[in-house]
């Protein structure tokens, strides 16, 4: 009852300042998933026409699934027999691992990008595709020794 009785002889001011300090803290609390992480694993030196591995895992702490595009996008034109363009559903508990092969002839960077779509029946469930933005890429150099 003193507990009480001290409360309603704090004045309006401490109440405002309890009501700020619950409204902070509401804030602090909000979901704060990130919606793309990306690992990129790839050699930093290679030698010259030497085949290099880039390996890209990508995971998502959304709820809902979402579609992505994943590509390298190099800053040299890139000689190869492969796909550069996986298009694949991306779900919080499935995360993806992306493998690209290619012979490396001279010194460049690569940029491995992946691209939030919408496009249909690539998840079996409804996908989102997020309002913030929709592209995350990481950008690495690879040099020739």
């Amino acid at each position: 009852m003193h507990l009480l009785q001290l409360l309603l002889r704090a004045g309006p001011g401490v109440l405002v300042l309890v009501l700020c300090l619950q409204l902070g803290t509401n804030k602090a609390q909000e979901d704060t998933r990130e919606v793309i992480k990306m690992q990129l694993e790839m050699p930093s030196n290679a030698k010259e026409n030497e085949e290099v591995t880039v390996k890209l895992k990508v995971a998502t702490e959304l709820r809902e699934c979402m579609v992505i595009k994943t590509y390298l996008q190099g800053s040299r034109p890139m000689d190869g027999p492969f796909n550069y363009i996986y298009t694949a559903c991306l779900c919080e508990d499935y995360s993806r691992t992306f493998f690209w092969d290619f012979k490396v002839n001279r010194t460049m960077a690569i940029a491995t990008v992946v691209h939030i779509i919408q496009k249909e029946d690539i998840c079996p469930n409804i996908s989102v595709v997020p309002t913030e933005s929709n592209y995350y890429y990481t950008i690495r150099k690879i040099q020739t020794v």
